[in-house]
């Protein structure tokens, strides 16, 4: 990447920065007056157009103004972009939404991909926790009425599934308290391949919750099955990037990928911290119109999830980043606070 003296920086800055509020190309005279530069605007254009030599800059056929190119805004990320905390009333605003959930980490997820949306004026993806492979590591059985009974399963690393259960004949919750303290002796740290041999000793109503529970478990170990939370697309939707109907197609295609967004998902999981995506950087031609800022979230070295915003490459990359390490910090927090132990 080439290297830029003080003043290529500070007009690749403004005219980042500019482009983004406005969606305007931007030229030397407004840089100039706006932002009191002791310059002239002949000298300002001369920048513009080293900058736009060095792949930074571009100007569109019916404008004089500049908007930056992919490459200028890597640029301006990696290097231009100031530090901009979260306010006091947007931490307390997150932290009293999530210090409201439970347990249950689909919750979390969901209630993730709708607070980013909502804080962004943008798209916004999660998924709930996964791990590489499931261990067992608790199970609750509770009556719900004659014939129906709630499993709760509780794997390692912080993941938690809910499924109703039918039962051929009625259980007491004592029956089912027993039951479930008999699993879990018997199952504790097992995948589900290795509970065959256990479930053979059961009773018929023991050897049916290890089969519901292993299919649970098959489901979770497969990445192509993974829950995808999707919020905030309308957000999108709006900005002139995707006014026309054939730019606002593509984008509701590739949020609807699971492979693509899975692929992409499964490299942010491999790296702690923060990661941004601008126009696919030149590894997925399906995400050029699009950025992404994401993040993993979890255990550091068990279950994982990945949040994050998605949004035109015109985005507002300050705050964006800001709010996903936020969140992914909360969503960290809840794992260790759950599931720690």
């Amino acid at each position: 990447m080439s290297t830029l003296n003080p003043r290529r920086q500070a007009v690749l800055a403004i005219v980042v920065q500019e482009y983004i509020a406005t969606a305007q190309p931007i030229g030397s005279k407004m840089v100039v007056e706006e932002y009191g530069l002791k310059v002239s605007p002949a000298t300002i254009r001369n920048e513009m157009k080293a900058l736009e030599q060095q792949g930074f800059l571009t100007h569109p056929h019916t404008s004089a103004g500049r908007v930056p190119t992919e490459e200028g805004y890597r640029y301006f990320v990696q290097h231009l972009l100031p530090d901009q905390p979260l306010t006091l009333d947007d931490q307390f605003t997150i932290q009293h939404l999530f210090h409201q959930v439970g347990r249950e980490t689909d919750q979390w997820a969901q209630l993730a991909a709708a607070v980013l949306a909502h804080a962004s004026q943008m798209g916004a993806l999660a998924t709930p926790l996964r791990s590489d492979r499931c261990r067992f590591k608790h199970i609750e059985l509770v009556e719900v009425r004659h014939g129906l009974a709630l499993l709760v399963l509780v794997l390692h690393r912080g993941v938690v599934k809910q499924q109703m259960l039918s039962l051929d004949y009625g259980v007491s919750q004592e029956e089912l308290s027993q039951l479930s303290n008999q699993l879990n002796d018997q199952l504790a740290g097992l995948t589900a391949g290795e509970m065959e041999s256990s479930a053979l000793a059961l009773p018929e109503l023991g050897r049916q919750v290890v089969a519901v529970v292993q299919s649970v478990m098959a489901r979770e170990d497969n990445p192509d099955n993974e829950q995808i939370f999707r919020e905030g697309l309308s957000h999108v939707l709006t900005q002139p990037e995707f006014s026309l109907v054939e730019d606002a197609h593509q984008l509701v295609t590739v949020l609807e990928q699971p492979p693509l967004l899975g692929s992409i998902f499964e490299n942010v999981r491999q790296r702690d911290g923060v990661q941004i995506l601008i126009g696919g950087d030149g590894r997925y031609e399906p995400l050029r119109s699009l950025s992404l800022v994401l993040s993993r979230y979890g255990a550091p070295d068990g279950a994982s999830g990945v949040l994050g915003i998605v949004g035109p490459v015109r985005m507002q990359y300050g705050r964006t980043i800001s709010l996903v390490r936020y969140v992914s910090q909360m969503l960290s927090e809840l794992v260790e606070q759950w599931y720690g132990a």
